[in-house]
């Protein structure tokens, strides 16, 4: 999946289409090692000039294996995304200053556009921080203790918490309704 910038410039205003299907499971194995499996990667795009450069629009499918963050079992996790970036050549490095700010540009030091190494990349982005088996996300997993701790939820310990404390501006009317046996 590689182009030079002159092959996608002479399609002019007609864009290149791309459909691919192709294995990087071991290039992300070898950036993240927590990435147990994935499958193969659809990739359906395409390359159109503008007037900044070239641009490439992908849909990117793939499903990985990794380690749930709470206890560590296997989970399929299924990612469907798509992604935008601009290419310029080395040459054309003062155009950067046009594009808006969140606008991905990448200046390419050998007029070359390589993908796989992008793909890669966006599907690493695409992992959430907390990744849940289909139990531990509904809260129906039995949490992990042992002989003086225990794993808790931060969310279900803080609402337990809040129950539990009383405002201290308050704290003089608890004591408002009570009654004494005289």
């Amino acid at each position: 999946m590689k182009w030079s910038l002159n092959e996608l410039r002479r399609t002019g205003a007609e864009p290149l289409s791309f459909k691919e299907t192709i294995n990087l499971a071991e290039q992300l194995k070898a950036k993240r090692a927590d990435i147990q499996d994935a499958s193969a990667v659809k990739v359906d795009g395409f390359f159109t000039n503008d007037r900044f450069g070239i641009v490439v629009y992908a849909k990117v499918e793939v499903s990985l294996v990794v380690p749930s963050t709470r206890s560590l079992t296997p989970v399929t996790l299924n990612l469907s995304f798509d992604f935008t970036e601009h290419y310029l050549s080395k040459f054309e490095k003062q155009k950067v200053d046009e594009f808006e700010g969140d606008d991905v540009v990448i200046v390419l030091d050998d007029d070359y556009v390589d993908l796989q190494p992008v793909i890669c990349d966006n599907i690493l982005l695409q992992i959430p921080m907390q990744v849940l088996t289909v139990a531990e996300a509904e809260g129906v997993a039995q949490l992990e203790q042992g002989e003086g701790w225990q794993v808790e939820v931060e969310d279900q310990t803080d609402t337990q918490k809040k129950k539990d404390q009383i405002d201290p501006r308050l704290a003089k009317l608890k004591d408002f309704f009570a009654t004494t046996d005289d």
